[in-house]
């Protein structure tokens, strides 16, 4: 068993805490209710179409939009919507349970997300995660995304090489570089079918995880 002073375990967000569909339903449902007052049809009408435009891989504001016919706005107009609203989105009870667990076990816990501030913020926000985690790097602030590798060494630059690092993701394309450079335990959370992003371990050993997952809940037999 690692015991508290050893270990130090970083997540990233998007697709890993949480599923990233859910943020995007959550925000066509708010562009929905937003695009159902500028015509005659209801918002769980338009909400369909936008869903569908979505898995047909058509640009969806740009197809609701010429659709519905609708005068003033824009596909900018609704990408501010998409990323600025404030999503429905929240945390499964076992991967509440799981992060308590870690909260209370380890040295330290760090996450590391790739986007836009308030998007990220919000995202954060609506999750609960702050109580959770010791730091957070959002890349619009920090100024580099993964698989930057400084993103990751701030917490080895703050805390020290001394302690065991772990890093918990899902992008196969840019996640594992980075903590696989540093000398980091890297693990993947398997896509259960909806991730946002396909994962291919078909790529170069050190961009491939340590160990691969299929639900979070399985850190624990591996850390603890």
């Amino acid at each position: 068993m690692i015991i508290k002073t050893d270990l130090i375990i970083v997540f990233d967000l998007d697709d890993t805490l949480y599923k990233e569909i859910d943020f995007l339903k959550s925000a066509f449902k708010d562009i929905a209710d937003f695009l159902s007052k500028k015509t005659n049809k209801t918002a769980k009408l338009i909400l369909a179409e936008m869903i569908l435009a979505y898995q047909e891989k058509k640009n969806v504001f740009e197809t609701v939009i010429f659709k519905n016919n609708i005068q003033g706005v824009v596909v900018n107009d609704l990408i501010k919507r998409y990323r600025n609203h404030k999503p429905n989105i929240y945390l499964t009870d076992s991967n509440k349970m799981l992060l308590d667990n870690i909260k209370q076990s380890v040295y330290k816990t760090g996450l590391i997300t790739d986007g836009r501030c308030i998007q990220q913020q919000h995202k954060i926000e609506a999750l609960g995660l702050n109580d959770y985690f010791d730091d957070i790097v959002i890349s619009e602030a920090f100024g580099s995304e993964k698989p930057n590798i400084n993103n990751f060494k701030y917490f080895v630059e703050k805390y020290g090489s001394h302690y065991k690092y772990v890093y918990v993701g899902d992008n196969t394309s840019k996640d594992f570089e980075a903590p696989n450079k540093l000398g980091w335990t890297s693990i993947c959370l398997l896509d259960n079918g909806v991730n946002i992003h396909p994962q291919s371990f078909n790529t170069l050993p050190y961009k491939k995880p340590t160990f691969k997952i299929r639900s979070l809940t399985e850190i624990r037999d591996l850390l603890f």
